[in-house]
């Protein structure tokens, strides 16, 4: 297994431009299942859940051709539905988690949808209900196989309901409306997720035939329509990227720019970190951030400490949550980091303690870190990734820290993240994957 080794402490500089946004390709990529006529994708990102999730496309004869950069077209004209059947869809499903998405087309358009237990982070329970009480007020029958751990929803023909998610699931919400559109009728969702990747699969159905209102807002109405058509579609810039290069330009001091970073569809997500200090500048499309010595960690306006936690859109993603947590580390002042969605993901903070950062984990949701105002420097240790962001994580406070660092398992970080070492060596940091 392949590791990075870093000597931190270096100052970055210059212009580095965010991966196509990995949730929302691992949605739309499933939604090439719902046409037999040719989709066109474009930024879809180098990364390994990405390249599984087309891979299995490939092996239930989805005709796939790689057309520029960064580009593919796909065509599902001759879909091998009994392959969800084999070994090796068991093995290859059951490796990634964002196969659960694969379910819903399927059953829309060839009346049944199997997926073995889906793999992925490990970061606590991630429950499937949403998906499945979805579908079955939809009409389809739900059984679970328990010999061989396989789920599968079977119907004849799907019909439009009202339905209120117990919720706000983004791949349960993602997986309904994907199953809905082709479904007889009138289908409306309240509770539904709405995050930019929602919106963006939204309008990419719509382009295909799809009558889909209310995009943007928690309660979706769909109107049920024959057939899918091909389309064009462009995926936005990776939110997840563009707030890790943030905290990573805080950390080590550094003057970066981040390129085409689609600001509008950013939320809350360059305020809260504002809100730990770190100064940054709107540049049309762009955000740079200068170097800067210090920052200093807001309050609430009566003076208390400032808990930043996570929400449904448009509250704070959780994925954003172990960055500024490890951003935290070196601020001035203190911030309580309230992670609500995921019991395991503050697991990783043993590692931060080891290289010298003050934190309490309070409990499995959450984290007191009392910044130390670059008084003290984190040092450099060996240590491993548990999850993508946590991975991510660890390797900014490798990089800002003191000595050497050696982060194993970073399989879990090329999940995520696109070339991540070459493209911060154009910066200037000292990383080599070895």
């Amino acid at each position: 297994m392949s590791v990075f080794e870093i000597i931190g402490g270096q100052k970055l500089k210059g212009e580095i431009i965010p991966q196509g946004a990995k949730n929302e390709a691992l949605q739309i990529l499933c939604a090439v299942l719902l046409t037999p006529e040719k989709v066109v994708i474009q930024n879809i990102p180098d990364i390994v859940d990405v390249n599984k999730l087309i891979d299995l496309l490939r092996d239930l004869g989805v005709k796939i051709e790689k057309t520029g950069h960064e580009e593919y077209t796909f065509q599902a004209d001759d879909v091998n539905v009994d392959y969800l059947n084999s070994p090796e869809f068991k093995k290859k499903g059951g490796s990634l988690r964002g196969s659960i998405m694969i379910v819903g087309p399927l059953l829309s358009r060839f009346g049944k949808g199997y997926i073995p237990r889906p793999g992925g982070d490990k970061i606590g329970r991630r429950r499937l209900d949403t998906h499945f009480i979805g579908f079955q007020n939809l009409g389809a029958k739900f059984i679970y196989d328990d010999e061989n751990d396989f789920y599968k929803v079977e119907a004849q023909n799907l019909k439009g309901c009202y339905m209120l998610l117990d919720e706000a699931s983004v791949t349960g919400t993602a997986n309904i409306i994907m199953a809905a559109v082709l479904a007889e009728g009138k289908t409306t969702i309240f509770n539904a997720a709405c995050e930019p990747y929602i919106q963006q699969l939204c309008k990419m159905l719509n382009s295909m035939g799809a009558k889909i209102t209310g995009i943007g807002s928690n309660l979706l109405t769909i109107e049920g329509v024959e057939k899918m058509q091909g389309c064009t579609h462009r995926m936005l810039p990776d939110m997840i990227e563009i707030g890790s290069f943030i905290g990573l330009a805080a950390m080590t001091q550094s003057e970066i720019t981040i390129k085409n970073v689609a600001y509008d569809e950013l939320g809350i997500i360059p305020n809260t970190f504002q809100r730990l200090g770190i100064k940054m500048e709107r540049r049309g499309d762009d955000i740079f951030i200068p170097e800067q010595e210090k920052y200093e960690i807001d309050t609430f306006i009566d003076g208390s400490i400032l808990t930043i936690a996570d929400a449904i859109w448009p509250g704070f993603t959780p994925d954003l949550l172990s960055i500024v947590l490890v951003v935290a580390t070196q601020a001035k002042g203190t911030v309580l980091i309230h992670q609500k969605m995921f019991e395991s993901r503050l697991f990783f903070v043993d590692k931060l303690i080891d290289m010298g950062a003050q934190i309490i984990l309070c409990d499995p949701h959450r984290a007191t870190v009392i910044g130390l105002n670059r008084e003290h420097n984190l040092k450099g240790i060996s240590m491993t990734s548990p999850d993508i962001r946590a991975g991510v994580s660890l390797l900014i406070a490798a990089l800002s820290a003191s000595g050497k660092s050696t982060i194993h398992n970073i399989e879990q970080i090329d999940r995520g993240y696109q070339h991540i070492d070459l493209r911060l060596q154009k910066l200037g940091a000292n990383i080599v994957r070895k």
